[in-house]
């Protein structure tokens, strides 16, 4: 779901970038209100669990890949305002370090994943949560269901840009500048690989992670969820954070993170302009302004999160995954730190929605 540069014209990607300037400002508001440096680790952590997430492709079955991306549950564990900014700077850090995504394209992946997806996921999961108890299964259920129609909503929003590019921005004979795909191939083709594999992939672990912080670790749901009945008077009555689970979670995760190359092919919008296949979209040439601006950006370290080449891509995967980690922790320590959350001491009862 990550638009490279060139794919969108600088027009587009202007008016994303425009968009999401009150949207960053709104959410930044948001999480200044009540979160204290007692919560910065957990928004740096969901920004990594998001980052780490989306570098699980999973195959699709016209040969293209897709991911999760880990916004709703963001959106459940912190609220909605910290979602937008944690996954905003997950977004920031594999365009700037990794190529994956493009930085012109910023404000629009961070239109599509950043703010529809924890948006759309977390109105279907409150609609559907009203009255029921913090350890009800029904909320691990709804945040799962949340999550798939959250992620499918913004692969939807994706398609429709991609797809708008041909008729907005052509040469007088018609030849896309840009992307070439059309609505007719962009919606089918995204409505394959997230309605049928990677929105289940996101709702399995968006429900699993609620599910098991329900039985393990209660005092984590209870951030965002302070007036919420539950049958657990014991937890609620001395709350203690616990991070073993974090850091072993994530752990894990990491030396899984070579899995995600198993995955033949590359997700659907994101091919460089040498590997697209022209025949299919009937063209004679890569667009001009796709090529133009593809791969603006020159400053990657780990350019598709590889170090050597392709040389060893299982270890630098692992060493890509470490080291957006903890860029992502530097990143959420400077931008919460400006928002003035380090001059706040007393506890919050709740991160809002």
């Amino acid at each position: 779901m990550h638009i490279p540069d060139g794919y969108l014209s600088p027009a587009t990607c202007g008016a994303f970038g425009v968009v999401m300037v009150p949207i960053w400002a709104r959410a930044g508001r948001g999480v200044r209100k009540v979160v204290t440096s007692r919560y910065v680790p957990l928004v740096a952590i969901g920004a990594a669990y998001c980052f780490v997430v989306m570098m699980f492709n999973v195959p699709i079955p016209d040969g293209t890949t897709a991911h999760a991306v880990g916004g709703v549950l963001i959106a459940v564990l912190l609220g909605r305002w910290a979602a937008v900014i944690a996954v905003s700077v997950a977004l920031l850090i594999q365009a700037l370090f990794f190529g994956d995504g493009g930085v012109l394209a910023f404000g629009a992946n961070a239109f599509n994943m950043a703010f529809v997806m924890p948006m759309v996921g977390y109105g279907v999961y409150q609609l559907l949560t009203r009255r029921v108890s913090l350890t009800s299964p029904r909320r691990a259920a709804a945040a799962g269901l949340g999550g798939y129609i959250g992620l499918n909503v913004a692969a939807l929003v994706t398609a429709v840009e991609f797809g708008l590019q041909p008729t907005l921005f052509h040469t007088a004979d018609g030849t896309p500048l840009y992307a070439p795909f059309h609505l007719g191939q962009t919606i089918p083709t995204m409505a394959l690989a997230h309605l049928a594999v990677a929105g289940f992939v996101e709702a399995i672990l968006t429900a699993g992670v609620i599910a098991y912080l329900q039985r393990a670790n209660l005092p984590v749901l209870r951030i965002n969820h302070s007036g919420v009945a539950t049958t657990d008077e014991d937890l609620v009555a001395a709350p203690k954070l616990g991070w073993r689970w974090i850091a072993v979670g994530m752990g894990t995760m990491i030396a899984l993170t070579p899995l995600g190359l198993v995955a033949p092919g590359s997700a659907f919008g994101e091919a460089a302009p040498k590997a697209l296949n022209l025949r299919k979209y009937h063209l004679n040439a890569v667009p001009d302004g796709l090529r133009r601006y593809a791969g603006w950006w020159h400053h990657t370290i780990f350019n598709g999160y590889d170090f050597a080449n392709d040389k060893h891509p299982a270890i630098g995967y692992l060493i890509s995954a470490v080291f957006g980690i903890l860029a992502i922790a530097i990143v959420i320590a400077i931008v919460l730190g400006s928002l003035g959350v380090y001059r706040r001491h007393q506890r919050p009862d709740r991160i809002p929605a």
